[in-house]
């Protein structure tokens, strides 16, 4: 797999600019369920995912996960090095959702080369911004809109990511990405399958009526 097909800005580079990233990025491969990046001390560089699936999400002093976002084929994440992003300083966890690959490119050497090329600054600055949208998208849902409409629209975006009205999940993992206790997410689910939106089985949440999920979510 060629690292020019994945980073959006390649033919916007100079050669020589071109050749430092080819010589700083490390191609790493790590299976489901690593840890790959912990708080704002972990400074470990710019990762852009070749294939699979990172999760990034805060974790409260009690213990309690929200989801900010996820990541996936040619997505670059930027908290991984937010120690040299000038007032972007967020401890964050991301963690590998599916077998994942990734190029981890160095901090520094990034930051050098978004000094010197406009386009990389450019695109650096544009992911910056979609990923600050998504965390006030998340904010809004969070304090405005019901539990009931934040789950039906995690189920749903859970099947289209899956492919699958089978979700292979646990309560407490669909806790962890909504922000909620999974005796909470356990009681809306139930509430689900009685409304007949969903069937529950140990380990599995089955979409019944997607029209109606969608009409929650949207309400």
């Amino acid at each position: 797999m060629e690292f020019s097909a994945y980073f959006p800005v390649w033919e916007k580079l100079t050669p020589p600019q071109q050749q430092t990233l080819l010589e700083s990025a490390a191609l790493r491969a790590v299976p489901k369920g690593t840890v790959v990046h912990n708080g704002s001390a972990d400074c470990i560089g710019f990762l852009l995912v070749c294939s699979g699936q990172l999760r990034v999400y805060i974790l409260s002093d009690e213990g309690r996960e929200v989801t900010l976002y996820r990541l996936f084929p040619r997505d670059l994440c930027l908290l991984s090095a937010s120690c040299i992003l000038r007032g972007l300083q967020y401890d964050v966890t991301i963690e590998a959702e599916k077998d994942t690959q990734f190029w981890q490119i160095p901090a520094q050497r990034y930051k050098e080369l978004m000094e010197i090329s406009a386009p990389v600054a450019n695109y650096t600055n544009e992911v910056m911004a979609g990923r600050f949208s998504d965390v006030m998208w998340l904010i809004e849902q969070i304090l405005w809109k019901s539990f009931d409409k934040r789950l039906a629209a995690f189920l749903l975006e859970e099947s289209a990511l899956e492919g699958s009205t089978t979700l292979k999940t646990t309560h407490e993992t669909i806790g962890h990405h909504l922000g909620s206790p999974r005796e909470v997410v356990t009681r809306m689910l139930r509430y689900f399958q009685e409304e007949g939106l969903v069937r529950l089985s140990r380990g599995t949440v089955e979409l019944l009526d997607t029209a109606r999920l969608q009409a929650l979510g949207e309400e």
